[in-house]
């Protein structure tokens, strides 16, 4: 467990305490931005290899235990956490590392970034809130937990280095936007357009779904529906 608090840590501090702070710029300015971007990518891959290791060292401490009445809408989590990762990461996003030429051009939020302008990091977070509760042990605690922490926090620290960047060029983007999914819709200061989400992104979601739940006993040794 030790090993997976210390994996926890340093992700943490390296997407926190580096990539949200003035060190970040610091770096860039001793590395320059290719070289920063290729050493933050290199430590991002070191960190999930060895949050994945110490997760699986850890063992099953229980917290409140496995709960199985919660599978099913664990899977349903499932499937809205992947669709905001896919139609997220599938869709031109400001908010992506290099987005800040899209701000600049006053790129208008389409698709899923009019539900929210952080739908990839959303869905990450659902992913690991249905992990932490189905689960119910001290592990996934430390590893989900830790990971909702960062997404929420990221949310924020990227906002925060957008603005910056950008100006009144984020302030355009942010006024149409929201962090919390519909808040902008619901405050009228965007609509959801369908059209915009197009059919072969939906059906590469279900297929990664499917596929994932498929294979997910296989791979983690835990059925996801029983």
């Amino acid at each position: 467990m030790t090993q997976l608090i210390l994996a926890a840590l340093f992700f943490m501090a390296l997407h926190v305490g580096v990539s949200g702070t003035s060190v970040r710029g610091q770096a860039i300015e001793k590395l320059g931005e290719k070289s920063y971007r290729a050493a933050f990518s290199v430590l991002s891959v070191l960190g999930i290899v060895w949050l994945s290791h110490a997760y699986r060292a850890a063992g099953y401490f229980e917290t409140w235990g496995q709960l199985a009445w919660f599978k099913p809408i664990a899977a349903l989590l499932m499937f809205i956490a992947f669709l905001f990762v896919v139609l997220g990461m599938a869709t031109p996003n400001p908010m992506a590392v290099g987005g800040e030429n899209l701000l600049m051009a006053d790129a208008t939020p389409r698709g899923i970034h009019r539900v929210t302008r952080h739908p990839f990091l959303w869905g990450v977070a659902v992913w690991a809130f249905a992990h932490v509760v189905v689960n119910g042990d001290a592990a996934s605690l430390v590893l989900f937990g830790s990971l909702i922490v960062l997404v929420l926090v990221g949310m924020v620290s990227i906002d925060a280095k957008r603005k910056k960047a950008c100006g009144l060029h984020w302030d355009k983007y942010a006024a149409a936007t929201s962090i919390i999914p519909f808040q902008a819709i619901k405050e009228g200061r965007n609509t959801l357009v369908f059209a915009e989400i197009k059919v072969w992104q939906l059906g590469l979601t279900l297929v990664l779904y499917l596929a994932v739940m498929h294979f997910h006993q296989t791979w983690f040794g835990v059925s996801p529906l029983f």
